[in-house]
Parts: C-alpha cells; structure tokens; sequence
C-alpha cells in the first residue's frame, strides 16, 4: 500500500510539475504591462533575445519562450526590427508576433533624453531627429487645457518643466509635438506610482513640491544612495527655515555649470536662488529622472548637514558640521 502511495505522489509530482511548465509556456504574462517598443538588431540569436524579453519585463522567463520557440518550428525565425509589445501578451503571442514581418514598426526614430535634462535641450534633440521642437517648446511652456485635464497629477501646473519623463522614446516619423508630449507624460504618469503619491500625500506635500526637489537633487547628486542622504538635507533645511543653497539652482539661472560659484553669483537676484531665498524654487529646474524623484519622496536622514561634490570624481562628500564642510571645500578647491 505504501509502494502505490509512494507512486501516485511521485506521479502527481511529475504532472504537476508538467502543468506548471505548460502553464508558464502558455498562459503567463511578464510585469511590464504599458506598451513598449522592443528592438531585435540582426544577427541577434534566440537565446539573446529570450534573455531581453525577459530582462524587460515583456515575458515571465526566458527558458519558457525559448522551448515554445524550439517546440513549434520557431527557432532562428525571428525577424529583425522595431516591434510594440507588452506583457500582457502571453508568450505564444509574442512569439508568432516577432516572426511575422507585417508587425516591424515602420519608421521609427529612437530618442533619448538623458535625467535631469531642461525641456529647451530636449527640443533641440527632437529638432536635431526631424521633429517639431518648437512646437514640443510651445506646449511645455503653455499645455492646452486638453493635456492638463488627460493627467490628473497636472492639475495647477502651468508648465510642464519637471514632468517631461527623461527616458528613451521610439517616435514615429512625422508624429506631432502634441503627440510626443502626450507620449512622455504618459510614461511620467506610469513611473510614479499610486503608492509613490500616497506617501506624497501622507508626508502632507504635493507633487510639484516633490518634483521641484527632485529637480534640484537631479543636478546636485550622481549616486542614487547620495542623492536620498541630499534628499533628507534639504528636506530638513526647509523645515527648520533655512536656505537651500543648492549650486544647482545657480546652474540654472546663469545657464552654465561652474567649478565654482563667486559671492557676486549667489547674490544674483531671482526668484530661483537659493541662497538668497528660503524654501524650493517656483518651480522644476530640470526634468528629473526616477531616482531623483523616489529621493525626494523617501529621504534618508543622518548625521550630516552639509555636502560637496569632487569636481573630478562627482563623488559627494558629506560632513556635520560647517567647520569640517570649510576644510572640505578647501581640500577640493572650491
């Protein structure tokens, strides 16, 4: 008796184990369920491929999609180009769509725009690529009432500075600067969470306050672990009345980096300065990437109240109290 229980175990184990893999071959689906374009270059193979489907969230293993391939005459099959896709689409349907030729994206242009980023420098990169960079400009500075109703999280916002999510867009020749923003604010609106806005509205801020800090941290910090440390810096600083003092924000209003800064620069007036202003600027400096934007919503606190940045390295170097931050500045030439 115990010999047949022993064997249907072992044969219960062996199916279920058959239909866990059957499933996972035919019916999962990866995590990334917005649309997303996913290039295949020529000469890449199926094992490579299976690897970035999986890696991009587009399938939920790349062993599954590897089998289907092999087991339904697939292999070597797949054709090289653009393809829209997303994980909702179960493995069999990525497959078939990736070896037909009518579903190659035409005409697709690949742009990026780097964190941290003003809206003037992506519109020359879209001007550069044959797009309406003007036009994309225009619609920053001056959203129709159309776009600003589409995003609730654009609800009071004037311009769209800081909401233009730096990342890498497939664009289609000939698409509308209308159409471009909508795309990249749509990739903003499915970066921050609903958890991410909770956790803006328990801390009782909003989220231009939380972009407007993330846009400074973006141009302040390299290491994301640095950036929530600055984060928790000048959160406190604005809680306890003092001044940002952020170099960033001086970037901004000069229009140039410096090693640097002159007294005469931090006396500069304007609204944007934050040495002689208390609290965040009026609004973003930059379009800052999701990094930057988590620090702002999750700062670290610590024992430090001051920071620098290596001019050589962009390392930050942290320290507590102004005396130690003095010799810093002196240490690194600044």
């Amino acid at each position: 008796m115990k010999k047949i229980i022993s064997i249907v175990i072992a044969v219960a184990i062996i199916l279920g184990g058959i239909f866990y893999f059957r499933y996972q071959v035919y019916y999962s689906h990866g995590d990334h369920k917005q649309n997303k374009a996913f290039e295949i270059t020529k000469g890449e193979g199926n094992a490579q491929v299976s690897a970035r489907l999986k890696n991009e969230g587009l399938i939920s293993g790349d062993w599954y999609f590897y089998y289907y391939l092999r087991s339904h005459g697939l292999l070597n099959k797949i054709l090289p180009g653009k393809y829209e896709l997303n994980g909702n689409m179960a493995i069999p349907e990525i497959a078939l769509y990736i070896t037909q030729a009518e579903n190659i994206l035409p005409g697709y242009v690949k742009i990026t725009f780097p964190e941290g980023w003003e809206s003037k420098k992506m519109a020359d990169r879209l001007t550069a690529n044959g797009f309406d960079g003007v036009g994309f400009l225009e619609i920053m500075k001056n959203p129709s009432q159309e776009i600003t109703d589409k995003f609730e999280f654009l609800e009071g916002v004037k311009n769209l500075e800081g909401y233009l999510f730096p990342d890498t867009y497939f664009l289609t020749d000939g698409l509308s600067a209308e159409k471009i923003v909508l795309k990249i604010l749509d990739n903003f609106d499915s970066k921050v969470t609903v958890g991410d806005r909770q956790e803006i509205q328990r801390q009782k801020k909003d989220l231009g306050e939380i972009i407007t800090m993330a846009s400074i941290i973006e141009r302040e910090v390299r290491s994301d672990e640095d950036r929530k440390i600055v984060s928790g810096i000048f959160w406190g600083r604005i809680k306890s009345g003092q001044a940002l003092q952020s170099c960033a924000t001086l970037a901004f209003i000069l229009g140039e980096n410096k090693k640097q800064y002159s007294i005469a620069d931090t006396q500069i007036k304007s609204p944007y300065n934050t040495y002689q202003n208390t609290g965040l600027t009026p609004g973003p400096i930059s379009n800052p990437g999701l990094s930057a934007i988590e620090a702002a919503i999750y700062p670290q606190n610590s024992v430090y109240n001051y920071f620098l940045s290596d001019p050589e390295t962009g390392q930050t170097i942290f320290s507590q109290s102004l005396e130690e931050h003095n010799a810093n500045k002196a240490k690194y030439g600044l």
